[in-house]
């Protein structure tokens, strides 16, 4: 069954290349390209940073921990196989595949190729959202299924507690 989380991964990290690719070889850098209109931009970006920009310019730093966070993650995900929830080890597959795409950009270029340009305008509210990947969506995605079964797992657990009190 971890084959299966494994192609996961192939996936995420080849559709996250893929697009970085054609980023790079199609558009030149800020070169902005609407797909809805003052909505959804394709926008050719460079990050030296975390995300939102955050640690700029912290290049090895980042390179020893998504190392160090890989390693772990497959540990997990290989050792670990058979008493893993499908949630979680859907979760960690994300995860992992997300951390490996902005790895490679790290260690081939020293920046994270970014190209997902949102803005959010609603009446008088407005906000440009920070400018992200297909790798950035996995990381997102995965740790959003790992908070929702935590969240799953307490509720199982407020439910069996009051159970065996009501006994």
């Amino acid at each position: 069954m971890v084959v299966f989380y494994f192609i996961l991964v192939g996936i995420v990290i080849a559709l996250d290349q893929w697009s970085k690719w054609l980023v790079l070889t199609k558009m030149s850098l800020r070169e902005s390209i609407p797909i809805i209109d003052e909505v959804l931009y394709l926008t050719s970006h460079r990050n030296k940073g975390a995300a939102f920009g955050i640690l700029q310019d912290q290049r090895w730093f980042f390179i020893i921990v998504t190392s160090v966070v890989i390693i772990a993650i497959a540990y997990v995900l290989i050792r670990h196989r058979s008493s893993l929830r499908g949630l979680v080890s859907w979760s960690l597959a994300l995860i992992l595949g997300g951390a490996i795409g902005n790895y490679i950009d790290r260690v081939r270029f020293g920046e994270v190729v970014d190209f997902v340009d949102v803005k959010i305008s609603l009446f008088s509210f407005y906000y440009d959202f920070p400018i992200f990947n297909i790798a950035d969506s996995a990381l997102v995605i995965g740790v959003g299924l790992l908070l929702l079964d935590t969240i799953i797992d307490m509720i199982k657990e407020k439910k069996e507690k009051k159970a065996a009190i009501s006994e």
